[in-house]
């Protein structure tokens, strides 16, 4: 079996491809098996093939053809996945971790959006099928697009329901208050790094909720071995291990966001802080 650290060094190996060629559902479940080092990998990646093939054998029973438009690929994909295993969002129990680690998703059949929006992703680029997420605010939801171009939008957490505009803004204004109107940047499709480092977040989140802050700086690290070039995230890492008391760890970080950083009063501010620090421990 596979071990955690063969799990990070295979994580990295991911984060140098081209965002095209990441495998969601291989990565998002690498990132569940860093929590549950005792789980084997192999049930859960032939569970994500078993949902790719059913969906591929429900398109083949209705004769969709070749070039299904968008309405019988919502079909299919919410057929297999809500119908076949029973996937929906979990209202009752929305903040438990278990909701953003995809392996419990699987065992449960319950999730947040990200992490069934996964599922829905893979499934659907399994049979070639053009399938994105969006940029929908607190609210992950799946543009799926035909040959000939028409599209529709899906949400992963209600059985795959499709999305018109009246049904976006009702969302909208839910997860972002009754001021907030749509604009063309919700619907614009996120790279399979940003699903996947939503995806975590979510993880991390959670457990600040929880007080579990060096668990959180975990959960920070582990994005940073998919996206080794994110300022942000290495702001936080330092962030988050200041606040675990760990300053050495938090100079590092802090040092990767300088070294990384243009000029500017960000990268100012955070040497300052490396400096303050630095005088803390001498």
């Amino acid at each position: 079996m596979a071990t955690t650290a063969d799990h990070k060094n295979t994580l990295r190996r991911i984060a140098e491809q081209a965002d095209e060629h990441i495998d969601l559902g291989e990565a998002a479940l690498l990132f569940a098996a860093l929590d549950l080092p005792s789980s084997d990998v192999s049930f859960y990646r032939d569970h994500l093939s078993a949902i790719a093939e059913a969906v591929g054998d429900y398109a083949l029973s209705k004769d969709f053809g070749d070039a299904p438009g968008p309405e019988q690929m919502a079909e299919a994909l919410n057929k297999t996945l809500s119908g076949h295993f029973n996937y929906s969002g979990d209202d009752e129990t929305y903040d438990d971790l278990d909701n953003a680690n995809l392996m419990r998703v699987i065992d449960r059949r319950r999730g947040l959006p990200v992490a069934l929006g996964i599922l829905y992703l893979a499934a659907a680029r399994g049979q070639g099928w053009a399938a994105a997420g969006l940029n929908f605010p607190g609210h992950f939801l799946i543009r799926i697009e035909s040959r000939d171009g028409r599209r529709i939008i899906i949400d992963p957490f209600h059985e795959g329901r499709i999305m018109d505009a009246p049904s976006l803004r009702e969302l909208l204004k839910v997860v972002s208050g009754p001021g907030v109107e749509l604009e063309a940047n919700h619907y614009r499709p996120v790279s399979n790094r940003d699903v996947l480092i939503r995806l975590q977040n979510n993880v991390k989140t959670r457990r600040l909720d929880k007080g579990l802050v060096k668990d959180a700086v975990d959960a920070v690290e582990n994005m940073l071995l998919l996206a080794p070039q994110s300022l942000s995230l290495w702001r936080e890492a330092g962030v988050l291990h200041m606040r675990a008391g760990h300053l050495k760890r938090a100079i590092e970080s802090f040092e990767r966001f300088v070294s990384l950083a243009q000029d500017g009063p960000d990268r100012v501010k955070i040497a300052k802080v490396v400096n303050e620090l630095r005088e803390r421990i001498n």
